[in-house]
């Protein structure tokens, strides 16, 4: 265990300061900082606060992730960060903070994108993932389906939302509802009590000539505030629980079938689900089922790795370490829209061709000079 690499991982691509630290596939430290109770009475995640509670979180959950993994900052062999998608100034403050301590430490930067590390991190539940891994990812920005040959060169989209992402959804059914915000995990929790067949709510993009892999979840959103509407107009009392319920299903239903699809048409035998959304029980449950059935095994991480976090930046740096994956440069941007096609932001000169990074970049138990191409005097011109 001793000679895999340790690296540290920043993500702040929303609303979560989160800080992991990550020898190979073992989790050493998961550091989190959240602003969410700050965005509640706004209703959702308002960038500006979401970037000056990452700038005041930052150092103090840095030193928090080291103590608790009880490493010092100089026996990193490299600094992983979310470089996108996500906001764009929230990411900003965490490649600042990256850049700043890779530099310090003399240790390689490596810029990764947040899709890719959400399916990175169940290597730290499960081991290492199969190749190819077959991906949904579902949460408050994102329901994507993605084929990941190599997680660390290769991943291709399938299919994603084409407007409102489950996540999204389930905030503003809950906002509708009255039930606050963030609205995935109070939805689940009425659910319990609900009858999921009480209200036959659409699923979109299940047609014959529809896409295959693509989802649409804003037709679903708007038949349930319609419903809700009609009721209150009439003076009846929405039933809560069964709203919820209904919804949950038409969303988790559409998600697992299309999931399981997938891994049929590619002869994929293992499904991976990671994102926010995949914390959510009925997801688990009925993911299990339709997998089960169709003899595929199913790996979904613990509901803490789900979220955002520091944990699954840290662990995709380490699988670039310890696959020689070039480092990045110092002049490594946040990119709000970084495709996922692109999993790291390597320097230039070592793009990708055909899904192959081209490297000469040594080991982690090497030297890390190379990082210094950069002097003080041009780092910031």
């Amino acid at each position: 265990m001793a000679d895999e690499p340790l690296v540290l991982g920043i993500e702040t691509s929303c609303d979560e300061t989160g800080v992991g630290i990550v020898r190979g596939h073992t989790l050493l430290a998961d550091a989190i900082a959240s602003s969410v109770d700050e965005h509640a009475r706004f209703g959702g995640v308002v960038p500006e606060v979401a970037s000056r509670a990452h700038l005041e979180a930052m150092v103090p959950t840095i030193q928090r992730a080291l103590k608790e993994a009880g490493v010092a900052a100089s026996d990193l062999d490299g600094i992983a960060v979310t470089a996108g998608p996500g906001l764009a100034g929230a990411l900003l403050v965490g490649t600042s903070a990256a850049k700043a301590y890779a530099y310090a430490l003399g240790k390689p930067l490596y810029g990764v994108n947040h899709l890719a590390s959400h399916i990175c991190v169940d290597q730290l539940e499960h081991g290492a993932l199969p190749e190819p891994t077959m991906a949904l990812l579902v949460s408050g920005g994102h329901s994507s389906l993605l084929l990941a040959p190599d997680i660390t060169s290769d991943v291709r989209p399938l299919g994603s939302t084409i407007d409102d992402a489950a996540g999204e959804a389930f905030d503003k059914v809950a906002r509708v509802l009255n039930l606050g915000f963030p609205g995935g995990p109070v939805i689940d929790r009425m659910a319990r009590e609900g009858d999921p067949d009480a209200i036959a709510f659409p699923r979109g993009l299940t047609g014959s000539r529809d896409p295959k892999y693509d989802f649409s979840f804003s037709g679903l959103k708007t038949a349930v505030a319609r419903w809700i509407e009609a009721k209150r107009a009439a003076g009846e009392e929405v039933p809560v629980a069964d709203v919820s319920a209904s919804f949950q299903e038409a969303v988790v239903d559409v998600l697992t079938r299309k999931a399981v699809r997938a891994c049929k048409d590619h002869g994929v035998d293992h499904l991976m689900i990671g994102g926010g959304v995949a914390a959510n029980s009925r997801l688990r449950a009925m993911a299990e089922r339709r997998c089960e059935d169709a003899g595929i095994t199913l790996r979904v991480p613990r509901p803490k790795l789900c979220t955002d976090n520091g944990a699954m930046v840290a662990a995709l740096g380490a699988e670039m370490v310890a696959r020689n994956r070039p480092h990045s440069a110092w002049e490594l941007s946040a990119d709000s829209s970084l495709p996922v096609t692109e999993p790291h932001v390597p320097a230039p000169g070592h793009e990708h061709r055909h899904g192959v990074p081209h490297s000469h970049h040594h080991g982690h138990g090497h030297s890390h000079d190379h990082v210094h191409e950069v002097s003080k005097d041009n780092l910031y011109s």
